[in-house]
């Protein structure tokens, strides 16, 4: 591929920008924070983030994207147009990027222009999408072009992509609206209702990161979380354990499990007797969750195996199509002068 391109990974969680020539050169979480007002955006990545669950009544903090399609078209227009700028420097209205931007599999034809207009209306010149889970089969390194099948589970914050892929192109595929904001979700359910004590999003995403077990054979002892207790209405402190999130966990990681069960009971034998014998890769930031390599192991008995820097995979699959000549894999690609 020639010309000025930019890869973005548009994450619920996190939003990841790479170039062919420098690699990933910014990862933010996928926050912003305005004024309601005049919807004027204050803030983007990190320095929002920082701000969630923190501002007062004239001022909000969100997620423009839900489950991983756009939840509010300006906001991720404005939060799209800022990481761009951050990438070429504020000359982008004299040199407009082309833009590769990864989907998750099975969207709908409304939620992909949703995702093209955005980039446009941020300032693109073109804009070129990608399957999320071809794009992690690529970053983890699958060799996804020859006659076997690999099998793909990409774990972000929004959703679960399950691919078997042969020959270039997906055989299989099941996206799932379950994954790592469920799981944070499931955690401040658990607590709220286990102990009456009331935590944010953010205090549960770190006690998933710090004591977060999917199988007995992982366990991180105890952790002291801090919210509000629902009874009194004070703030609380207290223990928690890891078996605790684990049950907390079950729920959404069976959904999981289920969904990889149900996409291989849909593959043809062929290519199931390939993944018998390569087993499945996991990629995405819900890879990291200690012990769901076990788990699904247990479950499909299955070889399972987490890619190296699972977080990136997405990334680097966009980087390593920017760096080929290969076009093929690319889909819906469209212009505006």
């Amino acid at each position: 591929m020639t010309g000025n391109y930019i890869g973005i990974d548009l994450g619920t969680a996190n939003t990841i920008v790479c170039t062919k020539h420098d690699g990933i050169i910014i990862r933010e979480p996928s926050y912003v924070t305005y004024d309601p007002r005049t919807n004027r955006v204050l803030a983007v990545g990190n320095e929002a983030k920082n701000m969630y669950g923190k501002t007062p009544p004239n001022i909000s903090a969100m997620r423009p994207l839900r489950e991983g399609v756009i939840a509010d078209f300006g906001l991720t227009s404005e939060m799209l147009k800022i990481f761009i700028r951050k990438a070429v420097g504020n000359s982008i209205l004299i040199s407009r990027p082309n833009l590769v931007i990864c989907i998750p599999y099975g969207v709908t034809d409304v939620e992909r222009k949703a995702v093209q207009e955005a980039a446009l209306e941020a300032g693109a010149k073109s804009v070129a999408l990608i399957e999320e889970p071809v794009a992690a089969a690529i970053g983890a390194g699958l060799p996804i072009h020859e006659a076997r099948g690999c099998m793909v589970v990409d774990i972000g914050g929004g959703t679960t992509e399950v691919a078997v892929i042969s020959l270039g192109g997906i055989a299989r595929s099941v996206s799932l609206r379950v994954a790592g904001d469920k799981c944070t979700e499931a955690i401040s359910n658990f607590i709220r209702k286990k102990f009456n004590v009331m935590i944010g999003d953010s205090t549960a995403e770190d006690i998933k990161i710090a004591i977060g077990s999917a199988h007995p054979s992982t366990d991180f002892g105890v952790a002291e979380v801090r919210g509000r207790n629902i009874l009194s209405g004070l703030p609380a402190a207290m223990n928690i354990y890891s078996s605790d999130i684990r049950e907390a966990l079950e729920e959404p990681l069976n959904s999981i499990v289920d969904v990889i069960k149900t996409t291989l009971e849909s593959t043809p034998p062929e290519l199931c007797s390939d993944i018998y014998d390569n087993g499945i890769v996991l990629t995405g930031g819900g890879a990291l969750l200690c012990g769901l390599d076990t788990l699904i192991a247990e479950k499909t008995h299955l070889k399972v195996f987490v890619s190296q820097n699972p977080h990136d995979c997405v990334a680097n699959g966009i980087i390593k199509v920017m760096r080929s000549k290969d076009k093929d894999i690319l889909i819906e690609k469209i212009r505006r002068d």
